[in-house]
């Protein structure tokens, strides 16, 4: 019988295709409102914002209950986070804005939201292309985890991004900027009492 440890992966990337099914339901059924490219574009977002807060809870559990297992979703859940960004910005890129890319610089120019967007997806990337244990061996496991600090980065400006895009008022955007706060002060709490993680 196989471990948790072992499982825990598969039944992470089977959750993690959950939103990408319930998607697809909709759009066959006809069920995405009035504006079925504004609905995609959140719901791909936010499903990207999903997967990325459960792959950064994966190591303050660790911390909280000392289980192993937990560690091992943190790399099927960050690659799901990427596939879903990567998703939301071809879907802009390609149907909403239609490859202008003179309208997608003036819209990175002037809408913040869409900026702090970009730039999550842009730090997003190299975390993404050096999730592999051969480019881990290739940068040494020191730098490669110093780059992959960068994820609390790329979380806050994917909170930020989507608190600008919902405003304050949403309990949405309140509820991702408190969990990673949480997560984050979870994991330097560890760290101050010497905690090697």
């Amino acid at each position: 019988m196989k471990s948790l440890k072992q499982l825990a992966p598969r039944i992470a990337i089977a959750a993690s295709t959950v939103p990408a099914w319930v998607l697809l339901a909709r759009f066959l059924l006809g069920r995405l409102g009035a504006d079925p490219v504004a609905e995609v574009l959140n719901q791909l977002g936010w499903a990207a914002i999903v997967c990325l807060l459960a792959s950064l809870v994966c190591t303050p559990v660790r911390i909280v209950t000392d289980w192993a297992w937990p560690l091992a979703l943190r790399k099927p859940l960050g690659l799901a986070a990427f596939f879903y960004a990567l998703t939301h910005v071809s879907f802009y890129v390609a149907i909403d804005q239609g490859f202008d890319w003179a309208e997608i610089l003036a819209d990175v120019q002037k809408r913040r939201f869409i900026w702090a967007g970009l730039s999550a997806f842009v730090l997003l990337l190299p975390l993404a292309l050096t999730s592999t244990q051969w480019a881990t061996k290739k940068l040494g496991f020191k730098r490669w985890k110093r780059l992959h600090r960068l994820v609390y980065l790329v979380g806050a400006l994917a909170c930020l991004h989507y608190l600008w895009r919902f405003k304050l008022t949403e309990m949405g955007p309140v509820t991702a900027f408190f969990l990673l706060g949480l997560f984050l002060g979870t994991r330097v709490y560890a760290v101050l009492r010497g905690a090697k993680i």
